[in-house]
C-alpha cells in the first residue's frame, strides 16, 4: 500500500464514521464492576498485560469492538462469552463508562527517543511501505474516535499480540484491511519495538 493510497483511505474512513448512540456512564459502571472488573480492572486500568487497558479509550471504538465480539466479526472465546447477553445499550453504556475513566500512564522498557520503536511510530518504514502509526493514531497516541483507537500507555504485550494476529489474519475487523496490510509488513522485532514505544506514550 503506497503512502498516497493509505492517506486517501484514512481520510475516507474518518469521513465515513458511523454514528453510535451515546451511552450512560453510570449504568455502564454497574456492568463494569460486575462483569469486566476481573480482567480489565474496575476503572479499566488492567494490570494483566495481555488484557487491554480500556480507561480513556474512545467510547465509540469500545462499543464497536464489543459489537464485533458479539457478532463474531472479532474472534475471542472469552470476550464472545462475556458479551453474549449484553444489549446494544449495555455496550454503549460500557463504552461511555470506560471512556470517562482516567488512564494510568505506562513506561517504555527499552524504546526511548531515537529508538526503532519511535522511528516506526513517528516516521514509518517507507522502504517497506509502512506508514507512520502517528498518521492515524496521533503523535501522542490519542487516536481518532471510532476507527483509530487510543494507544497511549497500552500494555506492550497486548499491542504485540494484536499486531501479530492482524498479521496472521486471525483478527480481521479492521476497516479496509488497513491494520492487516500494515502488520503484514512488520517483523517480530519491529512489532515488539513499536509496541514498547507505544506503552511509553502519554
Amino acid at each position: 500500500m503506497s503512502f498516497r493510497v493509505f492517506a486517501a483511505l484514512a481520510v475516507g474512513l474518518i469521513g465515513a464514521t458511523s454514528v453510535h448512540a451515546a451511552g450512560d456512564a453510570t449504568k455502564g459502571s454497574t456492568i463494569a464492576t460486575t462483569v469486566c472488573v476481573a480482567c480489565h480492572g474496575a476503572d479499566g486500568n488492567s494490570v494483566i498485560t495481555m488484557n487491554p487497558k480500556l480507561a480513556a479509550q474512545h467510547p465509540e471504538y469500545l462499543t464497536k469492538q464489543l459489537k464485533n465480539f458479539k457478532s463474531g466479526e472479532r474472534q475471542n472465546a472469552v470476550m464472545s462469552g462475556m458479551v453474549a447477553n449484553l444489549t446494544d445499550e449495555d455496550m454503549a453504556n460500557l463504552g461511555a463508562y470506560f471512556g470517562s475513566q482516567k488512564a494510568n500512564g505506562g513506561a517504555a522498557k527499552t524504546n526511548g527517543a531515537g529508538s526503532l520503536g519511535e522511528k516506526i511510530y513517528r516516521g514509518g518504514l517507507p522502504n517497506a511501505g509502512v506508514p507512520a502509526c502517528a498518521s492515524c493514531h496521533g503523535p501522542t497516541g490519542s487516536g481518532i474516535p471510532v476507527n483509530f483507537p487510543r494507544l497511549a500507555g497500552q500494555h506492550a504485550e497486548y499491542t504485540t499480540n494484536q499486531l501479530k494476529i492482524f498479521r496472521s489474519g486471525e483478527r480481521a475487523n479492521d476497516a479496509a484491511q488497513m491494520m492487516r496490510i500494515i502488520a503484514g509488513k512488520l517483523s517480530d522485532s519491529e512489532i515488539a519495538a513499536v509496541a514498547d514505544y507505544i506503552q511509553g506514550l502519554k
